[in-house]
């Protein structure tokens, strides 16, 4: 069975161009928490231990109620291509970027901070950008 990642390496992937807002907020955490609520518990409890992967399945996972160590459901869940990190909520609504490690692990780097503007600036790494809400 072919296996599709959502995994980068190197790579930081910059806030939406429409992104509203100019600084990083926390994602609101309510009685079911949203996808970008876990993105950013996950990322943020541990910054550069988990893969996109671990933190894609993990929210999926959670939401149905499957436990995120089950290998076999993760085979099966990335059996067919999944939506990467670009389209979480947190670089298109929270002002987060997502930096990636040489081993594609991430963490997370609020667009208001010197971090940010040092990974935005840097030459050495892959750029890309979160998806926009809206089309141009």
């Amino acid at each position: 069975m072919a296996t599709h990642t959502t995994n980068y390496l190197s790579t930081f992937i910059e806030v939406a161009e429409d992104c509203p807002v100019d600084h990083a907020e926390e994602p609101p955490t309510g009685e079911k928490p949203t996808i970008a609520a876990l993105h950013y518990r996950l990322i943020v409890q541990e910054p550069y231990t988990r893969t996109s992967d671990d933190v894609i399945f993990a929210t999926h996972a959670l939401r149905a109620g499957i436990d995120p160590d089950d290998a076999a459901a993760r085979e099966a869940f990335f059996s067919k291509g999944q939506p990467c990190l670009r389209s979480s909520p947190l670089g298109k609504r929270y002002g987060w970027g997502i930096a990636h490690d040489d081993a594609g692990r991430v963490a997370l780097v609020p667009r208001d901070s010197e971090d940010y503007a040092l990974l935005a600036a840097d030459p050495a790494i892959t750029h890309t950008r979160a998806m926009r809400s809206r089309r141009a």
